[in-house]
């Protein structure tokens, strides 16, 4: 692909043709204020926020492709003042509850408010009237409409990716909001719950759940079925509290289904067997790992030889791996039985 040489705040790029102007700069570290875009979706430009002027023209950077010779300005009294007008618009009619709010910290409101410089005095007179009720009947979105800033992320990501279009723009004016078909809560619609778009809300207008902020992440594969998608756990205090797909699995590529995102309480249940047991004089007693197999083994070889290898079956998993349910009925004809099921037809 042919590469194109241009200048962002006489910083010399270049990068290939076809690239976007608000791609270009992030990718060199010059950052544009943005709201609407995400990497994951097409362009839609509807914040406004990235707006940059490029050779006498004001253009914006999300929907503009880069050209040769192209001279760009991120920052002159034009842009911002446009921008910064675009910003209070938004914020004048936003949940201001910033550290009670879920997203604290890791807002794109947030950060562009800090970089634009917002006049608390003039954000008074914008404020629209009233407050929108918060759907939390869902068992694990909270949507919070007094947050949303309408940027359209979960309605593409929606179409876009999970194909199912269970949401989109309605009404107009001041009653503009992100709603089902019929305007009816999340868990009444065609919602399939995947949380892709909880996922990709810029603001805390789609929240998880009893959501936690972790301590710390570990990579690992989800177990709810065979596909092996990559995840990242995120762990708290020894908790998992919370989980996201991981953007470099080529099975996934970090989308996730409702199971893989939220279905991971079963994990911290108090009556979840982390040891194998044994039952010694009526009661089961936990032991180690050598000590459950080496009991199965002795077992299997027993009846075998008592009942023959026909008396032997096995029942997998379909959360297991493909790889690992091949090489368990590998081990049982290895036995000498055809006698294999697994717990999805249960």
């Amino acid at each position: 692909m042919r590469e194109v040489n241009l200048v962002i705040d006489d910083v010399q790029i270049v990068v290939p043709e076809g690239t976007t102007v608000l791609k270009a700069a992030l990718q060199n570290g010059i950052y544009i204020p943005h709201l609407c875009y995400h990497p994951d979706l097409k362009p839609a430009g509807v914040c406004r926020l990235c707006l940059v002027e490029a050779d006498g023209r004001m253009l914006v950077s999300c929907h503009v492709a880069v050209a040769e010779g192209m001279t760009v300005r991120t920052n002159t009294p034009e842009v911002a003042k446009v921008r910064r007008v675009a910003a209070e618009l938004l914020i004048a009619d936003h949940d201001a509850a910033c550290l009670s709010c879920g997203k604290n910290n890791s807002c794109k409101l947030q950060e562009i408010a800090s970089f634009v410089g917002i006049d608390r005095d003039r954000l008074e007179g914008l404020k629209a009237p009233g407050r929108r009720p918060v759907d939390r009947a869902h068992p694990f979105i909270v949507r919070d409409h007094n947050k949303c800033v309408l940027c359209g992320i979960c309605v593409r990501t929606c179409e876009e990716i999970q194909g199912a279009c269970a949401i989109d723009y309605a009404y107009r004016g001041y009653a503009t909001k992100i709603s089902t078909f019929g305007d009816k809560p999340l868990l009444e619609s065609v919602c399939e719950s995947c949380g892709e778009c909880v996922a990709r809300c810029p603001v805390g207008a789609l929240l998880p759940k009893n959501g936690a902020k972790p301590a710390y992440e570990v990579k690992t594969i989800c177990g709810y079925c065979g596909c092996g998608c990559g995840i990242y756990l995120g762990v708290r205090g020894g908790i998992i509290v919370g989980v996201r797909g991981d953007s470099s699995s080529p099975v996934n590529q970090g989308n996730l289904c409702v199971k893989g995102r939220f279905g991971y309480q079963f994990i911290n249940h108090a009556d979840r067997l982390t040891t194998p047991l044994i039952k010694r004089e009526g009661r089961f007693e936990e032991a180690s790992w050598e000590e459950a197999l080496d009991l199965v083994a002795s077992k299997f070889w027993e009846l075998q030889e008592k009942y023959g290898p026909e008396a032997l079956g096995g029942l997998s998993s379909a959360r297991a791996t493909n790889e690992s349910n091949y090489l368990f009925q590998k081990l049982l004809r290895s036995l000498g039985t055809n006698s294999i099921d697994h717990c999805a037809r249960l």
